[in-house]
């Protein structure tokens, strides 16, 4: 049952890319020694009973308030379950994870993704209780979404504050040994944390490669390995997002926004925007407006 829901498709779900599972009575159908690669990322958290894991070479016996972060591609068995299972499951693709990771104040979580799977942390109380929340806050989000056809932002707003409590966890629990990671690995890290911050100036791959003193094909090369994207995609992917972000702000005009990004036409602009998103920014604009004026009159 955990490998059906840890690889699960994410394709046919209210938020494309995301799954939250609460499993209060779990049933074995998976055989001992049942070993699969993972296909998206996971992060399990234990509420009772308990469960062992072998990731890569690692066997890990969770309990009561325990937590895992597996990766994507990850060589894993399920060995053994005992007494009352029941745990919280979140599953995303990377394409969900990166569209989230591409913000300044996330990028330092992505490396928790990469490299070796990460042993178990036993989380105090109050952490726990607090994941729980959150686990619960994003799982009625999408339940809603499921019947309401909700608000895709409040889904990837509840989906952030979980990366930012994951953030937290890993800061305060794992400070004394840093997560083991390869080349590739930090190099793809790098540019990322390098991408959030010039996005709005620097679109091409060989600005990127050069700050990173490498070249531009072997960036392409390594970060497609890593993250399954292009350099190019991830530009675009930054860009849109921030752009996304400023035409939520009224105040800001759209030609302003052209500008600061350094198109060389409102028309080019337009063009870059519809091409990657369908529509245009100020149907983008007026859509995200009217969703707005939608809850204000709907909380009056």
């Amino acid at each position: 049952m955990i490998k059906d829901l840890i690889n699960i498709e994410l394709k046919d779900l209210p938020m494309e890319g995301l799954d939250v599972q609460i499993i209060k009575k779990y049933v074995v159908k998976t055989a001992s020694d049942d070993s699969f690669i993972t296909r998206n990322y996971s992060v399990i958290l234990i509420r009772s009973g308990r469960f062992k894991i072998r990731l890569k070479d690692i066997t890990q016996e969770l309990g009561t308030h325990d937590m895992v972060v597996i990766p994507k591609n990850a060589y894993c068995t399920l060995l053994e379950v005992k007494g009352k299972l029941q745990l919280f499951l979140i599953s995303f693709s990377s394409d969900f994870a990166l569209g989230s990771y591409l913000k300044k104040e996330l990028i330092n979580s992505f490396i928790f993704l990469l490299g070796e799977p990460s042993r178990k942390i036993t989380l105090e109380q109050k952490d726990y209780l607090v994941l729980c929340l959150i686990y619960k806050l994003i799982y009625f989000i999408c339940q809603d979404s499921r019947q309401n056809s909700g608000d895709l932002e409040l889904q990837r707003m509840g989906f952030n504050l979980f990366l930012f409590e994951l953030k937290s966890i890993f800061n305060k629990y794992t400070s004394e040994e840093a997560p083991s990671i390869g080349r590739k690995e930090s190099l793809s890290i790098q540019f990322l944390t390098i991408l959030t911050i010039h996005c709005k100036k620097q679109h091409s791959a060989g600005f990127y490669a050069g700050a990173l003193f490498v070249t531009p094909g072997y960036l392409n090369k390594t970060v497609k390995q890593v993250t399954g994207k292009t350099v190019k995609h991830l530009i675009s992917q930054a860009m849109i997002s921030e752009i996304k972000a400023l035409l939520e702000n009224s105040q800001v005009s759209i030609t302003c926004i052209a500008e600061d990004f350094e198109f060389s036409s409102l028309s080019k602009f337009s063009e870059f925007f519809k091409r990657h998103t369908a529509v245009s920014p100020s149907r983008y604009r007026s859509s995200k407006n009217k969703g707005f004026k939608s809850r204000q009159a709907y909380d009056q």
